[in-house]
């Protein structure tokens, strides 16, 4: 039994994933445990839980890879200082204490951190590193269900790469071409994410939301004046617009004169219909090098499959069109296709490339990420001493009682916090740490955003539907497990704009019913799907089904189990307080079931001021 712990930290997004055998036994997120949004803390926590899980001690794991080269990214940060220097010295004189005196020296800061787990781990020797992009590339190839692919990389930087392209075959990754820091189309995007006000690293999704409400009216000045784009999807950044490669800001005076308003500060400027169509133009122009890069890729190389990962391949509505365009027969997606899912690569990147293993593939065209269920559960008895432990209120069902018991509350619009199994691994619920509710209520989006999620009014929801009704109810026909694919909702559904509601503005397009299912339809008819398999999570399927037993419909609306500025709940206490701090009616542990009205109301939590707005 050959056992490997890989571990991402100190940008953003922590993790640590454990593989046995090549197997992917468990992995998760710092945050979910440390309840900081994005912590690039060193992942105590999520290391324990690892190592818990499989009931190891750290000693006894064979080998621990570290996502990236820590040199490398040195030696880029000196070089871009020396490039652009005199400018900069302020960045530089910031950055460079806390490199001398963690980051440089990794190996051994790691073997300090790491033997805080175990006294009995001794052997340094254990520590590997492997390159950003190419755990990234192996995050996206080995859990494939592909023998062959070609692998995309896209983000804001690693060592000295943005994008790099690899070909995947049976065990082995080879890296065939990158673009360099820093010419990037994630800092790119990034960029506009702060020019809109929004939080770099963890806004840039609100951007995407936002985008359907706007016109890309900037789309030529951005490839005029930003961004020098070929014909292959190769590009160049023109830097006198931007200061993230020796400045403490993303864009500049030049970058703010160019489209003529300032930076929006969020705590005083409102969004406008400006920021709007700041946001489709720059949505469009991430398509159009996305979809040129694949189409560029696909004439190059023989390989009829494409993997992704990378920050930039959560852009689902980019991945939608590439999709749509059949540029390649199939794709498949990392779900944690950011830094976090950069530990399960360095694992699995350390077994077939270093080791030499074998790689098998499944023959029903399954990949290997077990439906991204891979952090910790609760069994009843566990939930049943937490919620007596913190006071509250139950009831304990069989589980098909639970199950038609739920689907009926769903059905009378009640917004239902769903906490079952394995909790998910990447950014995105998927029916285990879910905010739950019916799709086919024309108040719902408005009100889980407002009252539940506490954040901005626009943001959209995403569905869950049974993979077998997917093609019934969206223009799409392929597994979509992890919500990272974006398509429209079937005509036949839809409900066309009148004339006059197509003359409203922005926001003001929100309230307009625009399906049978308005609470998962965004403005342009669009929705982020998340197929639902029995295989997989056997209990959020059965609910589904019996809710489509009752309404005909086999679809849920299905938002995190958080808040804005929240990391997804990870425990029953996190499930409780969240639920009584937001106006959520029921919450559903395993197969308990807890109503707010029973609930002793000293319990209830000022929630909404608790976590830093993201």
């Amino acid at each position: 039994m050959t056992s490997i712990l890989g571990i991402s930290a100190f940008y953003h997004d922590s993790a640590a994933a454990l593989i046995i055998d090549g197997k992917i036994i468990s992995a998760a997120q710092e945050e979910r445990f440390s309840r900081k949004k994005h912590d690039p803390r060193y992942p105590f926590n999520a290391i324990e839980f690892v190592l818990n899980n499989a009931n190891l001690k750290l000693s006894q794991v064979d080998f621990i890879v570290f996502f990236e080269k820590p040199f490398l990214k040195f030696e880029r940060l000196l070089e871009t200082y020396l490039a652009f220097a005199p400018k900069g010295f302020g960045s530089f004189c910031m950055s460079m204490p806390i490199w001398l005196r963690e980051k440089l020296f990794q190996k051994k800061f790691l073997f300090e951190k790491l033997k805080q787990h175990d006294e009995n781990f001794d052997d340094i020797n254990k520590i590997h590193f492997s390159e950003h992009h190419y755990s990234h590339a192996a995050s996206a190839f080995y859990p494939s269900p592909f023998k062959d692919a070609i692998i995309l990389t896209l983000d804001g930087v690693g060592e000295w790469a943005t994008t790099t392209v690899a070909e995947g075959k049976n065990n082995e990754i080879k890296m065939l071409k990158e673009i360099h820091f820093p010419h990037s189309i994630g800092l790119l995007y990034s960029a506009f994410t702060y020019y809109t006000g929004f939080k770099v690293n963890s806004g840039e999704y609100k951007v995407m939301g936002l985008a359907p409400y706007g016109e890309p009216k900037y789309k030529n000045i951005i490839f005029k004046e930003l961004i020098d784009l070929k014909e292959d999807g190769s590009f160049r950044l023109n830097m006198k617009y931007f200061n993230y490669a020796t400045g403490l800001t993303m864009t500049n005076e030049k970058f703010s004169k160019l489209f003529g308003q300032k930076v929006r500060d969020p705590k005083k400027d409102l969004l406008t219909q400006f920021h709007m169509d700041i946001a489709a133009s720059i949505q469009a122009v991430t398509e159009e090098i996305v979809l040129k890069l694949v189409i560029s890729l696909s004439k190059e190389n023989k390989s009829r499959n494409l993997c992704m990962a990378g920050g930039v391949a959560l852009n689902c509505v980019a991945n939608g069109k590439i999709l749509k365009k059949k540029i390649f027969q199939n794709i498949w997606l990392q779900p944690a296709a950011g830094d976090a899912g950069g530990s399960l690569g360095a694992a699995l990147a350390f077994w077939y490339q270093e080791l030499g293993n074998k790689r098998f593939i499944s023959t029903n065209n399954k990949d290997e990420m077990k439906g991204s269920y891979l952090g910790p559960s609760f069994n009843n008895d566990e939930v049943e001493n937490s919620l007596k432990s913190i006071g509250a209120k139950y009831k304990k069902y069989e589980e098909k009682d639970l199950i038609s018991l739920v689907a009926n509350e769903l059905k009378n619009e009640k917004t239902i916090g769903w906490f079952q199994g394995r909790m998910e691994f990447g950014p995105r619920a998927l029916g285990a740490r879910s905010i739950i509710a019916d799709p086919r209520s024309d108040k719902m989006q408005k009100e889980l955003n407002l009252k539940v999620k506490f954040r901005e009014s626009f943001r959209p929801f995403a569905p869950s539907v049974l993979r077998e009704d997917l093609n019934d109810w969206f223009e799409l026909d392929c597994d979509s497990p992890y919500m990272l694919l974006v398509s429209d909702v079937k005509k036949n559904i839809q409900i066309p704009m009148r004339e006059k509601d197509q003359k409203l503005f922005g926001i003001d397009k929100l309230n307009i019913k625009r399906s049978s299912i308005p609470a998962i339809t965004h403005v342009d008819y669009s929705a982020r799907i998340q197929t639902v398999h029995r295989e997989t999570n056997p209990k959020y399927y059965s609910l589904i089904k019996k809710f489509k037993e009752i309404t005909n419909c086999p679809v849920l609306v299905n938002t995190s189990f958080n808040v804005r500025g929240e990391p997804i709940v990870c425990s029953i206490e996190d499930a409780f307080k969240c639920f009584m701090g937001t106006n959520l009616d029921i919450l559903v542990c395993e197969n308990f079931i807890l109503y707010k009205n029973e609930q002793n109301s000293k319990l209830i939590d000022n929630y909404k001021d608790k976590f830093k707005l993201d």
